[in-house]
């Protein structure tokens, strides 16, 4: 049931929704005076949620700053990878890799560099339509096919949200006996969640490695500051699905 109110909700705060509900109200009421202040609402909405600068703020200051452990030495006995990193095309039976592939790719040269042990990818389907189509399996598929041993990876492929990637990998982990340092692999605006379930699933020794941020260095242009930007409206309402998520979590003891 939690699995199909988190699909919901992230469609009910979507800022392109509000939009949307506020023009259709100002063609249906009667009242004089309302149709003019919904448009405008409309408007004044869609310009902020789109707007580069206000987005990139407010992922500057959710998204955590961490040591750059790239230019560190430090070995890890695994890294815990999040789903999330593409989508399943099953003509071709193989993962097309979005945004979020950075998760996996960065791992990559830890891994090569011997600071890495084991890639451990966790996430099974997060569709409510595609059940079947498990985000891990096709994970471990492509890890195969680019010559990553399969003693160097671990898989779950039954994890639908990140509470069940913290409690399925650890179930998994402690039945393989592994124990150690891991890294956390995540996007960066992600993480704080991650981190706050992954520690209340018991682990320890976890260190938080931050991939595809938003937010970059703070730019003054005419097009950031003024003119609107879709990607920017698509980042928000990560985002904000990102902020709802984590307080449902805190609501329900996961985090």
């Amino acid at each position: 049931m939690f699995f199909y109110l988190s699909k919901l909700l992230g469609f009910i705060i979507s800022p392109l929704v509000w939009v949307f509900i506020l023009l259709l109200y100002s063609f249906k009421t009667k009242v004089e005076g309302r149709a003019k202040k919904l448009r405008i609402a409309a408007i004044i909405i869609l310009f902020v949620c789109s707007n580069s600068f206000i987005v990139d703020e407010c992922f500057r200051q959710y998204e955590p700053v961490t040591p750059d452990y790239d230019l560190m030495t430090t070995k890890y006995d695994g890294a815990i990878i999040l789903g999330g990193i593409g989508s399943v095309d099953v003509r071709l039976k193989k993962l097309s890799f979005g945004w979020g592939g950075d998760r996996l790719f960065q791992v990559f040269p830890m891994y090569y560099n011997g600071r890495v042990k084991k890639i451990i990818f966790t996430g099974g389907s997060g569709s409510i339509e595609f059940p079947e189509r498990k985000e891990g399996i096709y994970v471990q598929k492509y890890l195969k096919a680019i010559n990553i041993p399969d003693s160097a990876v671990i898989i779950e492929t039954e994890s639908k949200n990140t509470y069940e990637n913290a409690v399925y990998t650890k179930k998994m982990l402690d039945s393989l006996k592994l124990k150690g340092n891991f890294l956390l692999v995540t996007s960066a605006f992600h993480m704080p969640r991650a981190m706050a379930v992954f520690k209340k699933a018991g682990y320890a020794n976890l260190t938080p490695y931050l991939t595809n941020r938003v937010s970059g260095l703070r730019r003054f242009t005419f097009d950031h500051l003024f003119i609107p930007n879709p990607d920017a409206l698509f980042s928000l309402q990560m985002l904000i699905h990102e902020w709802l998520g984590f307080i449902v979590y805190k609501i329900k003891g996961y985090a």
